[in-house]
């Protein structure tokens, strides 16, 4: 590949490079799980949660490319197999494991709460020690989407609340005829 003339050194692209294969062996390895539990999930529940990992799969694949192709931006090259994402990644499987539903989405959780935390650090990184401020953009927008799936599966845990002043906001309110 020609040498890259993009205001960083090649010693700041490879950094950048380095952090980009980690994020993305998280994202395959939790694409993977996200997409086992879509198959395996049963109970009450089964339908919200199949069509949302669905969806949360489908937002995993596109990241995944996205994360890949930012690699290559950098005159890098992706991890592309499973040896090496399971090397890189700092989320565990759970191999012969089928969880409950609730357990699925508390481990999934689990997990996206960690991608968050990587990325801020990363982010950090790229903006202090590697002046990338294209990645750390980039960093930042995949960040905001695992703050939201984290957010949804906390409140997939949390069921229905009630109101501090003790009034469930499902519940049907009467108002007077003629008011």
């Amino acid at each position: 590949m020609r040498k890259i003339n993009i205001g960083l050194t090649e010693e700041q692209c490879q950094g950048v490079i380095e952090m980009l294969n980690n994020d993305l062996a998280d994202a395959y390895l939790l694409l993977v799980k996200t997409k086992k539990y879509h198959w395996d999930v049963v109970g009450p529940e089964f339908r919200t949660l199949h069509q949302m990992w669905e969806e949360q799969y489908q937002m995993l694949t596109e990241n995944i490319d996205a994360i890949a192709e930012r690699a290559r931006t950098l005159g890098g090259y992706p991890v592309g197999t499973m040896q090496g994402f399971l090397e890189r990644a700092s989320l565990k499987e759970h191999p012969g494991d089928v969880p409950s539903a609730t357990e699925m989405v508390k481990r999934l959780m689990a997990d996206h709460e960690q991608i968050v935390r990587n990325l801020r650090q990363h982010i950090d990184k790229c903006d202090e020690e590697f002046h990338d401020q294209g990645t750390a953009d980039f960093l930042t927008e995949l960040m905001q989407q695992h703050e939201q799936t984290a957010w949804m599966l906390r409140s997939f845990l949390e069921g229905e609340g009630v109101e501090p002043d003790g009034i469930n906001p499902v519940q049907e309110t009467k108002v007077p005829v003629g008011v």
